[in-house]
Protein backbone atom coordinates (compact mmCIF):
# COMPACT_ATOMS: atom_id res chain seq x y z
CA UNK A 1 0.00 0.00 0.00
CA UNK A 2 1.95 3.04 -0.83
CA UNK A 3 2.20 6.13 1.68
CA UNK A 4 -0.24 9.07 1.37
CA UNK A 5 2.50 11.45 -0.07
CA UNK A 6 3.27 9.12 -2.75
CA UNK A 7 -0.43 8.63 -4.30
CA UNK A 8 -1.04 11.05 -6.99
CA UNK A 9 -5.04 11.99 -7.20
CA UNK A 10 -6.77 13.57 -9.95
CA UNK A 11 -8.05 16.83 -8.56
CA UNK A 12 -11.01 15.44 -5.96
CA UNK A 13 -11.77 11.96 -4.56
CA UNK A 14 -9.23 9.31 -3.63
CA UNK A 15 -10.99 6.14 -2.79
CA UNK A 16 -14.54 5.89 -3.08
CA UNK A 17 -15.08 1.78 -3.15
CA UNK A 18 -18.02 2.02 -0.40
CA UNK A 19 -19.18 5.75 -0.35
CA UNK A 20 -20.83 6.93 -3.86
CA UNK A 21 -19.40 9.83 -5.13
CA UNK A 22 -22.63 11.98 -5.74
CA UNK A 23 -23.34 11.05 -1.71
CA UNK A 24 -20.15 12.58 -0.27
CA UNK A 25 -20.57 15.73 -2.35
CA UNK A 26 -24.65 16.48 -1.63
CA UNK A 27 -23.15 16.39 2.44
CA UNK A 28 -20.00 18.29 0.81
CA UNK A 29 -22.75 20.99 -0.21
CA UNK A 30 -24.69 20.57 2.99
CA UNK A 31 -21.77 20.98 5.06
CA UNK A 32 -20.62 24.23 2.85
CA UNK A 33 -23.99 25.95 3.87
CA UNK A 34 -23.72 25.10 7.42
CA UNK A 35 -20.08 26.51 7.63
CA UNK A 36 -21.97 29.84 5.87
CA UNK A 37 -23.79 31.04 9.13
CA UNK A 38 -20.48 31.71 10.79
CA UNK A 39 -19.88 34.84 9.47
CA UNK A 40 -23.81 36.05 10.40
CA UNK A 41 -23.14 34.57 14.23
CA UNK A 42 -19.54 36.71 14.46
CA UNK A 43 -21.28 39.44 13.29
CA UNK A 44 -24.34 39.03 15.78
CA UNK A 45 -21.58 38.93 19.06
CA UNK A 46 -19.99 42.02 20.51
CA UNK A 47 -17.58 39.98 22.16
CA UNK A 48 -14.07 39.82 21.13
CA UNK A 49 -12.84 37.58 18.08
CA UNK A 50 -10.62 35.73 20.17
CA UNK A 51 -13.42 34.64 22.81
CA UNK A 52 -16.05 34.24 20.15
CA UNK A 53 -13.71 31.89 18.27
CA UNK A 54 -12.24 29.77 21.65
CA UNK A 55 -16.18 29.58 23.05
CA UNK A 56 -16.75 27.98 19.53
CA UNK A 57 -13.78 25.28 19.60
CA UNK A 58 -14.32 25.02 23.57
CA UNK A 59 -18.03 24.08 23.31
CA UNK A 60 -17.54 22.11 19.42
CA UNK A 61 -15.08 20.09 21.63
CA UNK A 62 -17.82 19.61 24.55
CA UNK A 63 -20.29 18.47 22.35
CA UNK A 64 -18.13 15.66 20.47
CA UNK A 65 -16.32 14.43 24.33
CA UNK A 66 -19.45 11.98 24.97
CA UNK A 67 -18.71 10.18 21.67
CA UNK A 68 -14.89 9.96 22.73
CA UNK A 69 -15.84 8.76 25.80
CA UNK A 70 -18.67 6.34 25.29
CA UNK A 71 -17.03 4.89 22.47
CA UNK A 72 -14.27 2.53 23.81
CA UNK A 73 -12.56 2.33 19.89
CA UNK A 74 -11.90 5.95 19.94
CA UNK A 75 -10.76 5.99 23.36
CA UNK A 76 -8.46 3.69 22.74
CA UNK A 77 -7.30 4.95 19.23
CA UNK A 78 -6.55 8.21 21.05
CA UNK A 79 -4.60 6.39 24.22
CA UNK A 80 -2.46 4.76 21.57
CA UNK A 81 -1.48 7.76 19.20
CA UNK A 82 2.12 8.49 18.46
CA UNK A 83 4.28 11.64 19.38
CA UNK A 84 4.16 12.83 15.96
CA UNK A 85 0.15 12.06 15.69
CA UNK A 86 0.02 14.05 18.69
CA UNK A 87 2.03 17.20 17.74
CA UNK A 88 0.47 17.24 14.30
CA UNK A 89 -2.98 16.82 15.69
CA UNK A 90 -1.91 19.95 17.88
CA UNK A 91 -0.66 22.21 15.45
CA UNK A 92 -3.88 21.73 13.15
CA UNK A 93 -5.61 23.30 16.39
CA UNK A 94 -2.70 26.32 16.37
CA UNK A 95 -3.41 26.50 13.03
CA UNK A 96 -7.69 26.77 13.37
CA UNK A 97 -6.92 28.91 16.01
CA UNK A 98 -4.79 31.44 13.83
CA UNK A 99 -7.73 30.95 10.99
CA UNK A 100 -10.72 31.98 13.66
CA UNK A 101 -8.87 34.97 15.08
CA UNK A 102 -7.94 36.56 11.67
CA UNK A 103 -10.86 35.70 10.38
CA UNK A 104 -13.01 36.91 13.51
CA UNK A 105 -10.94 40.14 13.41
CA UNK A 106 -10.81 41.17 9.52
CA UNK A 107 -15.10 41.45 10.27
CA UNK A 108 -14.25 44.08 12.33
CA UNK A 109 -12.80 46.21 9.72
CA UNK A 110 -14.38 45.23 6.71
CA UNK A 111 -17.93 43.79 5.82
CA UNK A 112 -19.29 40.23 6.06
CA UNK A 113 -19.29 39.45 1.71
CA UNK A 114 -16.02 41.13 1.72
CA UNK A 115 -14.39 38.91 4.29
CA UNK A 116 -16.26 35.83 3.65
CA UNK A 117 -15.24 35.96 -0.19
CA UNK A 118 -11.48 36.22 0.37
CA UNK A 119 -11.33 33.85 3.06
CA UNK A 120 -12.92 30.97 0.48
CA UNK A 121 -9.66 31.93 -1.83
CA UNK A 122 -8.40 29.23 -0.20
CA UNK A 123 -8.26 27.09 -3.07
CA UNK A 124 -5.62 28.79 -4.64
CA UNK A 125 -3.51 28.07 -1.47
CA UNK A 126 -4.47 24.35 -1.72
CA UNK A 127 -3.96 23.63 -4.89
CA UNK A 128 -0.07 24.28 -4.54
CA UNK A 129 -0.32 23.04 -1.62
CA UNK A 130 -2.05 20.07 -3.04
CA UNK A 131 0.15 19.45 -5.45
CA UNK A 132 4.18 19.65 -3.71
CA UNK A 133 2.40 18.02 -0.40
CA UNK A 134 0.14 14.71 -2.56
CA UNK A 135 0.71 15.16 -5.83
CA UNK A 136 -2.50 15.76 -6.72
CA UNK A 137 -3.34 17.24 -10.02
CA UNK A 138 -6.14 18.69 -11.54
CA UNK A 139 -8.16 18.48 -14.78
CA UNK A 140 -7.75 21.61 -17.22
CA UNK A 141 -11.54 20.95 -16.31
CA UNK A 142 -11.55 20.96 -12.97
CA UNK A 143 -9.16 23.99 -13.19
CA UNK A 144 -11.55 26.04 -15.03
CA UNK A 145 -14.42 25.89 -12.70
CA UNK A 146 -11.91 26.30 -9.54
CA UNK A 147 -10.77 29.54 -11.03
CA UNK A 148 -14.45 30.51 -12.43
CA UNK A 149 -15.94 30.24 -8.45
CA UNK A 150 -13.10 31.89 -7.51
CA UNK A 151 -13.90 34.61 -10.04
CA UNK A 152 -17.55 34.81 -8.97
CA UNK A 153 -16.34 35.45 -5.33
CA UNK A 154 -14.10 38.37 -6.80
CA UNK A 155 -17.32 39.75 -8.58
CA UNK A 156 -19.57 39.40 -5.00
CA UNK A 157 -16.82 41.36 -3.33
CA UNK A 158 -14.91 43.61 -5.38
CA UNK A 159 -16.65 46.91 -4.68
CA UNK A 160 -16.24 46.55 -0.73
CA UNK A 161 -12.52 46.15 -1.49
CA UNK A 162 -11.90 49.74 -2.28
CA UNK A 163 -13.89 51.09 0.44
CA UNK A 164 -11.15 52.38 2.36
CA UNK A 165 -8.02 51.88 4.23
CA UNK A 166 -10.01 50.37 7.26
CA UNK A 167 -11.43 47.72 5.07
CA UNK A 168 -8.53 47.22 2.89
CA UNK A 169 -6.79 46.04 6.44
CA UNK A 170 -9.56 43.76 7.89
CA UNK A 171 -9.57 41.99 3.67
CA UNK A 172 -5.86 41.51 4.36
CA UNK A 173 -6.73 39.95 7.23
CA UNK A 174 -9.41 37.79 5.90
CA UNK A 175 -6.57 36.73 2.66
CA UNK A 176 -4.07 35.18 5.64
CA UNK A 177 -6.95 33.77 7.79
CA UNK A 178 -7.22 31.86 3.73
CA UNK A 179 -3.68 30.55 3.77
CA UNK A 180 -3.59 29.01 7.30
CA UNK A 181 -7.37 27.28 7.07
CA UNK A 182 -5.72 25.64 4.13
CA UNK A 183 -2.65 24.52 6.06
CA UNK A 184 -5.14 23.03 8.98
CA UNK A 185 -6.66 21.31 6.01
CA UNK A 186 -3.93 19.81 4.54
CA UNK A 187 -2.60 18.56 7.84
CA UNK A 188 -6.12 17.12 8.22
CA UNK A 189 -6.00 15.18 4.96
CA UNK A 190 -2.75 13.17 6.50
CA UNK A 191 -4.03 12.74 9.44
CA UNK A 192 -7.71 11.84 9.13
CA UNK A 193 -6.16 8.64 6.93
CA UNK A 194 -4.40 7.39 10.54
CA UNK A 195 -7.33 9.05 12.54
CA UNK A 196 -10.90 8.36 13.29
CA UNK A 197 -12.74 11.51 13.28
CA UNK A 198 -13.68 11.75 17.06
CA UNK A 199 -10.14 11.58 18.16
CA UNK A 200 -8.54 14.35 15.50
CA UNK A 201 -11.67 16.43 15.99
CA UNK A 202 -11.04 16.31 19.77
CA UNK A 203 -7.27 17.22 19.18
CA UNK A 204 -8.27 20.07 17.14
CA UNK A 205 -10.65 21.70 18.53
CA UNK A 206 -9.70 21.12 22.07
CA UNK A 207 -6.05 22.45 21.62
CA UNK A 208 -7.72 25.44 19.07
CA UNK A 209 -9.81 26.29 22.62
CA UNK A 210 -7.00 26.21 24.15
CA UNK A 211 -5.09 29.04 23.05
CA UNK A 212 -7.48 30.84 21.78
CA UNK A 213 -9.16 31.20 25.32
CA UNK A 214 -5.43 31.75 26.76
CA UNK A 215 -4.36 34.67 24.53
CA UNK A 216 -7.48 36.18 25.19
CA UNK A 217 -6.70 36.03 29.29
CA UNK A 218 -2.98 37.13 28.41
CA UNK A 219 -4.76 40.23 26.22
CA UNK A 220 -6.75 41.19 28.95
CA UNK A 221 -10.10 39.82 27.76
CA UNK A 222 -12.32 38.26 30.42
CA UNK A 223 -14.06 34.70 29.72
CA UNK A 224 -17.04 36.13 31.37
CA UNK A 225 -19.40 38.40 32.08
CA UNK A 226 -21.26 39.33 28.47
CA UNK A 227 -24.49 39.34 27.15
CA UNK A 228 -27.11 35.94 27.50
CA UNK A 229 -27.43 36.50 23.65
CA UNK A 230 -23.90 35.99 22.80
CA UNK A 231 -24.06 32.73 24.26
CA UNK A 232 -26.82 31.63 22.10
CA UNK A 233 -23.84 32.81 19.05
CA UNK A 234 -21.43 30.82 20.58
CA UNK A 235 -23.47 27.66 20.77
CA UNK A 236 -24.51 28.52 17.27
CA UNK A 237 -21.57 28.60 16.02
CA UNK A 238 -20.16 25.46 17.67
CA UNK A 239 -23.56 23.29 16.78
CA UNK A 240 -24.16 24.57 12.98
CA UNK A 241 -20.98 26.48 12.01
CA UNK A 242 -18.64 24.08 13.63
CA UNK A 243 -19.92 19.89 14.06
CA UNK A 244 -22.63 20.82 10.72
CA UNK A 245 -19.74 22.34 8.87
CA UNK A 246 -16.26 22.06 9.90
CA UNK A 247 -16.23 18.52 11.15
CA UNK A 248 -18.38 17.09 8.55
CA UNK A 249 -15.35 18.66 6.18
CA UNK A 250 -13.04 16.99 8.63
CA UNK A 251 -14.89 13.90 8.30
CA UNK A 252 -15.15 13.93 4.02
CA UNK A 253 -11.25 14.20 4.23
CA UNK A 254 -10.99 10.55 4.39
CA UNK A 255 -12.31 10.22 0.99
CA UNK A 256 -11.86 13.76 -0.94
CA UNK A 257 -8.62 15.63 -0.63
CA UNK A 258 -8.29 19.59 0.36
CA UNK A 259 -8.68 20.84 -3.25
CA UNK A 260 -12.25 19.70 -2.92
CA UNK A 261 -13.04 20.84 0.23
CA UNK A 262 -11.95 24.43 -0.36
CA UNK A 263 -13.66 24.47 -3.81
CA UNK A 264 -17.16 23.56 -1.81
CA UNK A 265 -15.98 26.34 0.67
CA UNK A 266 -16.00 28.76 -2.02
CA UNK A 267 -19.36 28.37 -1.79
CA UNK A 268 -19.83 29.96 1.44
CA UNK A 269 -20.61 33.47 0.38
CA UNK A 270 -23.85 32.35 -1.28
CA UNK A 271 -25.09 30.97 1.83
CA UNK A 272 -23.74 34.12 3.60
CA UNK A 273 -25.30 36.85 1.45
CA UNK A 274 -28.66 34.68 1.58
CA UNK A 275 -28.53 35.00 5.16
CA UNK A 276 -27.36 38.12 5.54
CA UNK A 277 -29.90 39.49 3.61
CA UNK A 278 -32.83 37.90 5.28
CA UNK A 279 -30.83 38.25 9.47
CA UNK A 280 -28.95 41.00 8.88
CA UNK A 281 -31.03 43.35 6.57
CA UNK A 282 -28.22 43.24 3.88
CA UNK A 283 -29.30 43.51 0.19
CA UNK A 284 -28.16 41.09 -2.54
CA UNK A 285 -27.03 43.54 -5.56
CA UNK A 286 -26.88 42.77 -9.32
CA UNK A 287 -23.19 42.21 -8.95
CA UNK A 288 -23.36 39.58 -5.91
CA UNK A 289 -26.39 38.18 -7.94
CA UNK A 290 -23.53 37.68 -10.80
CA UNK A 291 -20.89 36.81 -8.34
CA UNK A 292 -23.32 34.11 -6.95
CA UNK A 293 -24.26 32.53 -10.29
CA UNK A 294 -20.86 32.32 -11.65
CA UNK A 295 -19.85 30.75 -8.18
CA UNK A 296 -21.77 28.00 -8.97
CA UNK A 297 -21.30 27.46 -11.89
CA UNK A 298 -17.56 26.92 -11.49
CA UNK A 299 -17.95 24.59 -8.14
CA UNK A 300 -20.72 22.57 -11.09
CA UNK A 301 -18.12 22.20 -13.43
CA UNK A 302 -15.07 21.38 -10.62
CA UNK A 303 -17.48 18.63 -8.81
CA UNK A 304 -18.59 17.37 -12.61
CA UNK A 305 -14.89 16.59 -13.93
CA UNK A 306 -14.24 13.48 -16.13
Amino acid sequence: MPSICSVKLVAGVSSLTSINRNFLYIILLFAAFALSTSAIFVKLSDAPSTIIAGYRMLFSALILLPFLLLKKANWHELKKLSKKQWLLGVLSGVFLAAHYTLWFESLRFTSVASSTVLVTLQPLFAFIGGYFLFGEKLTRRSFFGGLLAIAGSVIIGWQDFQVSGTSFFGDVLALIAAGVITGYFLLGQSLRKELSLVPYAIIGYGSSAFFLLGYSMLYGFSLTGYASDNWVWFIGLALISTILGQTIFNWLLKWLNTSTISMSIVGEPVGTCILAYFILGQGITLQQGIGIFVILVGILIFLTKK
